[in-house]
């Protein structure tokens, strides 16, 4: 049976093949007074009512909604969190805003390697019910598609451990989830002094063909960063990950220039994360690769730096996506629209920009944009109603969130 959605004012993305970069991810399709044709979960048709319930018969419809011409958008896809862990670090988050340097927090038994033994602490059926919570509040701002990663486990067992809970989460609640296998995002303390051993006898040799033989990553990710992993040792591993089929990420140039967008173009990775520091040759080079930056402002509002360039990275042809990257200890978020408000109030990027980056480019960015990322025919019926005309309500109602319901697959889940 069918259901129809009608009377919306529908913007979203148009999805031609690709992310969408330049001037073409300002461009988005408004439809007035449309409709949406949605059959088993995905959209049969979506436009004018007369073309959209032409040749339909009345009793072929289930169910039917008036939306009394309220702004209705794609769900948001939220393509970089790290929202599977066990224990909140909100006491660190206070000693950071006392002035207190990361090393000395470090030393206090904070930082990543706090979330590292909480997880490794954590019997998986807990870490799960954490992480659910957190998801769930995700889905109630809007969130339909969602990035989880692993890496706060660091050894083998811990890392499968969190995939498991993670591939939990993408059947047992409403979203879709796609799992990124982050075995790579910090250096335990007893490879300190041979990171290399780490990257080569553990990551590659250990890790990787466990992880392929688990069969619930779909990505391969690394922080490429000063203090964490080279760009060779990046380069490595991220070549050993496709040579197993996995798709590839990287944290890139967070802190410092280290050359991680470069290594991105080169390898021609899905993406490329944080970015704050890349340069315009590197991130004009990933325009020309066709990988996706995925900015994160909500990190940068967290830990006070400077924002991401987006207006620049858009201008330079370079497909840009946002992201929440919600995680317990640099930047706890879950709200999309949060990052919407801040990408066009703090990255300088139109309303039109940030809806196809929190959208459509974000579902290239997971590799799941045949299925998700904008209302078009062939896609899961996963949208939002907003309180507003346009999405500009995203940034314009600041504090809160403009996202009154949340469909996903059709069904109303918040």
């Amino acid at each position: 049976m069918k259901k129809l959605y009608r009377n919306m004012r529908l913007f979203t993305a148009v999805d031609n093949g690709r992310a969408l970069a330049g001037a073409e991810q300002g461009k988005i399709s408004e439809l007035k007074n449309a409709s949406m044709l949605v059959s088993n979960g995905v959209v049969e048709r979506v436009g004018a009512e007369d073309e959209v319930t032409k040749g339909i018969c009345g009793r072929d419809i289930s169910f039917e909604k008036d939306f009394g011409g309220a702004c209705v958008i794609p769900g948001f896809v939220d393509p970089h969190t790290h929202i599977c862990f066990a224990k909140r670090r909100e006491d660190e988050f206070g000693m950071r805003l006392a002035g207190l340097p990361y090393l000395e927090i470090l030393a206090r038994g904070g930082g990543i390697l706090s979330s590292v033994n909480a997880v490794k602490e954590t019997d998986e059926e807990e870490l799960f019910r954490r992480s659910e919570r957190t998801v769930l509040a995700a889905l109630s701002k809007g969130t339909t598609t969602i990035e989880i990663k692993s890496g706060y486990g660091l050894d083998t067992e811990a890392e499968l451990k969190m995939l498991r809970v993670i591939e939990r989460i993408s059947k047992e609640t409403p979203l879709t989830v796609a799992p990124t296998f982050m075995g790579a995002h910090a250096v335990p303390p007893e490879y300190k002094s041979d990171p290399d051993k780490f990257v080569d006898e553990i990551l590659i040799k250990e890790m990787l063909p466990k992880v392929k033989a688990q069969g619930i990553a779909r990505f391969c990710d690394v922080f490429c960063e000063e203090g964490v992993f080279s760009v060779e040792q990046s380069r490595r591993l991220l070549k050993a990950a496709a040579a197993m089929g996995f798709k590839l990420k990287i944290h890139a140039d967070e802190v410092n220039d280290l050359g991680g967008a470069g290594l991105a173009a080169e390898l021609h990775t899905t993406s490329a994360e944080h970015l704050l520091a890349a340069s315009e040759e590197h991130l004009k080079a990933m325009g020309e690769a066709g990988t996706i930056a995925v900015l994160l402002p909500a990190t940068a509002y967290s830990l006070k730096k400077p924002y991401a360039n987006g207006r620049n990275i858009v201008d330079w042809n370079v497909p840009v996506a946002i992201a929440t990257d919600c995680n317990p200890g640099s930047c706890f978020c879950e709200s999309m629209p949060f990052v919407f408000g801040l990408a066009v109030m703090k990255m300088n990027m139109t309303v039109d920009e940030a809806l196809t980056a929190s959208t459509l480019n974000a579902a290239y960015a997971i590799g799941l944009a045949d299925k998700v990322g904008s209302l078009q025919p062939g896609k899961q019926a996963d949208f939002l109603v907003l309180d507003g005309e346009t999405p500009v309500a995203l940034a314009y109602h600041a504090g809160s969130t403009s996202v009154m319901e949340v469909y996903k697959l059709g069904e109303k889940v918040a």
